[in-house]
């Protein structure tokens, strides 16, 4: 079976370093009350960096589909700050 340049133990950590980003942006944003809104468009914003990350330097498209994901969850949280943004009293969970 062909090799993708990656181990397993390397995706493994290439799969945790965007969640604890996420995570962490979450924490902060809580920690000094910042609207919901920025706190999608910082985590989006991150989800795009560490995919442009990956398809940049990680050698012969090892974590090109864990890019794809993270590019289309940048996107909906993209969206979802400026949903946020336009009507902030219609999101009541």
């Amino acid at each position: 079976m062909p090799h993708n340049g990656i181990d397993i133990d390397t995706y493994i950590l290439l799969t945790i370093y965007p969640i604890i980003s996420f995570f962490a942006i979450g924490f902060v944003g809580r920690k000094f009350n910042l609207d919901e809104a920025l706190k999608y468009f910082f985590q989006g914003v991150s989800c795009l960096l560490f995919a442009l990350f990956y398809i940049v330097m990680i050698p012969r498209g090892g974590a090109q589909g864990l890019a794809i994901v993270l590019i289309l969850f940048g996107i909906l949280l993209l969206f979802m700050a400026r949903k946020h943004k336009i009507s902030p009293k219609d999101q009541t969970l």
